[in-house]
């Protein structure tokens, strides 16, 4: 039914335009799905914290998300999230468009493994295997959309995962500084390495609107001020461009699945 996912984080509970709702069931749970057009496409979106905010980043379903716009069609998704700046030198308000992920731990905030393959046996299951996380040609579209509109982009950069849904000590921001950690926030880390696993090509851009704790002092007026300008930015930003994606962008051609059905050393192509 869809071409694209796009999965939006806090304040974006809707895109505008006339859409369709569908609820999806799969294994893992239900999915709150609105399908639309933009361009020549045909879109899924997700609220990643659904209305009212009534997800917190540890209750977010991301299994079933992510597994919803796969059984729906897409070849593709694209995901917004407002992050704190870890590296002093980013600009609040300023997208930052990432090329590469810190999620250590890689587990769903229940703390169970993150992935979608759960059931020993299943013939789909395998080693997930990046050049990088996050898709280079969805980046580059992301790019020439934030062009095309008039703003200023960061472009490349480390997105740092942590489960929440407190925020960070400034021992831990420290931990993520040293690792390269440009920006944190606590909902995509999950994102990424599922839809890699559904051989989704799956891009990320995030809004800084505060600096992590022990970086620098943030203003609670200024922060609300910046969530505000999010939910003006991103919408814009991802519609534009899904507008502008092509056949090609929706390749996973940045990694593969390592699959092991009948052993290793035992696979047939």
């Amino acid at each position: 039914m869809i071409d694209v996912g796009i999965i939006t984080g806090s304040g974006i509970y809707d895109l505008p335009g006339d859409r369709e709702s569908r609820v999806v069931e799969n294994r893992f749970g239900k999915a709150e799905v609105s399908i639309f057009r933009a361009g020549p496409w045909t879109v899924g979106s997700i609220s990643r914290h659904q209305k009212n905010h009534q997800h917190l980043p540890h209750t977010i379903p991301h299994q079933a998300n992510l597994m919803a716009l796969k059984q729906l069609g897409a070849r593709a998704v694209l995901a917004t999230t407002v992050v704190g700046a870890v590296d002093q030198g980013v600009r609040l308000g300023r997208p930052v468009l990432f090329d590469d992920l810190f999620f250590p731990t890689n587990l769903l905030p229940n703390g169970a493994e993150c992935t979608i393959f759960t059931e020993p046996g299943d013939p789909a299951r395998g080693h997930l295997i990046w050049d990088e996380p996050f898709a280079p040609r969805l980046r580059r579209k992301l790019e020439l959309a934030t062009e095309d509109l008039g703003l200023e982009t960061t472009v490349g950069g480390v997105y740092g995962h942590t489960n929440g849904p407190r925020f960070e000590s400034r021992a831990e921001i420290r931990w993520l500084g040293t690792a390269g950690v440009t920006a944190v926030s606590q909902t995509c880390g999950p994102e990424s390495v599922l839809a890699g696993e559904l051989e989704l090509p799956y891009a990320l851009v995030g809004f800084p609107v505060n600096y992590a704790t022990g970086i620098s002092h943030s203003r609670m007026e200024e922060l609300d001020v910046l969530l505000a300008l999010s939910t003006e930015v991103f919408p814009r930003v991802v519609l534009r461009t899904v507008e502008m994606l092509e056949e090609e962008d929706l390749t996973f051609d940045h990694g593969y699945i390592y699959r092991v059905e009948g052993g290793v050393g035992l696979r047939k192509d």
